[in-house]
């Protein structure tokens, strides 16, 4: 190593070392506290001194090894031989501690208990803790007498980032009590992961653990999850990977992630939060300041749910009100209304309107039940509908037992004559089908015109897409002045259609208001 930030990387690589073994000892020893607590058990006072020594030696390694101190007070290898001496010294006691605490609650515990379990856990970690503090003893006053021996990439020296008026605020929102969830722990470390798990089981939420970080894509792609608890130096994949690959994906990015990590450094911290993480949380954790983070992330989690099950909510009744607009209006006119367009008129040189009454429906009305009639005229109306659509044709109303459909509009259409007269073959056709299947067969009277008309919107509540001029009302009358079963059409229509279909001469007829027609009779298709 060469440098103060060689140094400084050195200093957070241990601290995160020897936070694993702390960890343990400090978990293992709150839940068995925990358990006695509420008993006048003897074996309480040894539990509390163990907690104590736990937190002692966090608080000795955070001090010890602060990198701060690099970026501070800074005389080279030196004060790396003097920190490792300090650090062997002010750990020793609390060690100590530890291990003697749980010989004597080992000696009087049940060798198949799960209270001794726990305990030979926590003398298992400060052991380990002890092995280590050895290990990065010696290598660090190698490294103090000869700066050149080590290796690493270089990174800043950095305080800490957690304060105790964070932990604070924190502990108070703990109080509030949160459904449980179903949390997903991620870390290489068996005891982190047992732990986690166990904390997190006595506050009611459900549990599910990976070790590595390929596993837990695969986990939070295949399971629902509220809340990932990510570790950040693991093999193959670390943690930073793992919630950047989170983050990418839409099925995933919403699941809040809580970094647990002993790299408490500013840039670590910094670096989780822009890839998108929603809290970090050093090594060992604490216990109330985890269950206030989960809490949080609950909660946020029920609020991105709520706010999507809303947006899927809204969609959907969007889609209706377009669907019921367009059930009303041709597609592009309520394209326009959506637009905010107020006004909508538009003059058509070229168009073919029909009309259609259905013959005896007066009658057949007076004997048949109000909803059997509705049924029934439902299902033939209906029948017009779909043929108007599969041939292009706009349906602009029904009135009664009427039916008034046109074609060339809203969008000019060259053949619109001929749609129209194979629409209204079909309507034949489709009546004919109908009376077959029901007891009250009706006729039918339709009347086709074509030339120029004007359409537009009325309405400002119930809007309807309707047609005005001489056009229409032609179409009307030929009609009102047709034969039950036959389809006239005026002189004008008749001439747009003679090409393609067998049309048949009719004369003269009288309609009111419009004098004498000139009509035909459309028969069928060349």
């Amino acid at each position: 190593m060469n440098g103060r930030s060689e140094y400084a990387e050195y200093l957070a690589e241990c601290r995160h070392d020897l936070r694993a073994p702390i960890n343990a000892i400090i978990g293992y020893s709150e839940m068995l506290l925990e358990d006695l607590d509420s008993t006048n058990d003897p074996r309480n006072e040894e539990v509390r001194r163990i907690v104590r020594a736990g937190h002692g030696l966090l608080q000795s390694v955070d001090d010890v090894l602060d990198p701060a101190k690099v970026a501070t007070d800074w005389s080279g290898g030196a004060d790396l031989q003097e920190l490792m001496a300090r650090l062997r010294h002010v750990v020793r006691s609390d060690i100590d501690t530890v291990i003697g605490c749980s010989d004597l609650l080992l000696a009087d515990a049940p060798s198949d208990g799960a209270f001794a379990a726990d305990v030979a856990s926590v003398r298992g970690a400060a052991t380990r803790m002890a092995e280590l503090i050895s290990q990065i003893v010696e290598r660090g006053e190698r490294l103090g007498a000869d700066p050149s021996g080590g290796s690493g990439s270089s990174r800043q020296a950095m305080v800490r980032q957690l304060t105790a008026t964070v932990r604070d605020l924190e502990a108070r929102r703990a109080a509030s009590h949160d459904e449980p969830g179903r949390v997903l722990v991620v870390d290489d470390n068996e005891t982190n992961r047992e732990l986690l798990a166990r904390r997190l089981a006595r506050e009611g939420h459900e549990c599910a653990v990976a070790t590595n970080g390929r596993d837990a894509l695969a986990l939070a792609g295949h399971e629902p999850f509220d809340v990932i608890l990510l570790d950040i130096l693991m093999p193959e994949m670390d943690g930073y990977q793992v919630l950047s690959l989170l983050k990418s994906r839409d099925d995933l990015r919403d699941i809040p992630v809580i970094m647990l990590s002993g790299l408490d450094e500013h840039e670590n911290v910094v670096r989780c939060i822009e890839l998108g993480a929603d809290d970090f949380l050093p090594k060992p954790f604490d216990p109330v300041l985890l269950s206030a983070r989960i809490s949080a992330c609950l909660e946020k989690k029920r609020l991105r749910d709520r706010e999507k099950e809303f947006l899927r909510e809204l969609s959907l009744e969007r889609e209706k009100s377009e669907r019921l607009l367009l059930n009303i209006l041709p597609e592009s006119i309520a394209g326009e209304l959506k637009r905010g367009t107020t006004t909508i008129a538009e003059h058509f040189p070229a168009a073919t309107v029909l009309f259609a009454d259905l013959v005896g429906f007066t009658s057949i009305s007076a004997q048949v039940e109000a909803p059997a009639l509705v049924t029934m005229l439902n299902g033939i109306f209906t029948a017009f509908d779909g043929l108007a659509s599969e041939h292009g044709v706009e349906k602009i109303k029904t009135i009664g037992d009427a039916y008034m459909a046109a074609s060339g509009l809203p969008v000019p259409q060259a053949d619109h004559a001929a749609r129209i007269a194979e629409l209204a073959l079909d309507m034949l056709g489709a009546l004919e089908a109908s009376n077959q299947r029901s007891p009250h067969a009706f006729d039918i009277r339709i009347g086709i015109h074509s030339g120029p008309v004007v359409a537009g919107v009325i309405g400002a509540t119930k809007f309807a897409y309707d047609l005005w001029g001489d056009t229409v009302n032609t179409a009307s009358r030929m009609e009102s002045t047709g034969v039950p079963g036959r389809i006239q059409v005026s002189a004008a229509t008749c001439r747009l259609l003679e090409a393609g279909y067998l049309m048949e001469h009719r004369g003269m007829v009288e309609a009111k208001g419009k004098g004498t027609l000139e009509t035909h009779f459309l028969v069928a298709r060349r």
